[in-house]
């Protein structure tokens, strides 16, 4: 499973979220759009999405923090 997590330093929800996968023991790969100009541009041609936390959890993507929507993404009870 490739989990990626779309975020800023400064967003309070990214935090929530890699607080959560953290809790969870799920691992993941953090990109901070605010300093990867391409990564955002990638985040925004995928999603539509201007704004973070944007999850990718193998291809399905997941905006904000929606903690049911990311436990059934991942499995977790």
């Amino acid at each position: 499973m490739t989990v990626t997590v779309y975020s800023t330093p400064t967003c309070p929800y990214c935090k929530l979220v890699k607080k959560f996968l953290a809790k969870h023991d799920v691992p993941f790969t953090d990109i901070d759009v605010s300093a990867d100009d391409k990564a955002a541009h990638d985040m925004i041609k995928k999603t539509g999405q201007l704004g973070v936390p944007v999850v990718d959890i193998d291809g399905k993507t997941i905006i904000g923090f929606d903690e049911d929507a990311l436990k059934k993404a991942l499995k977790i009870k």
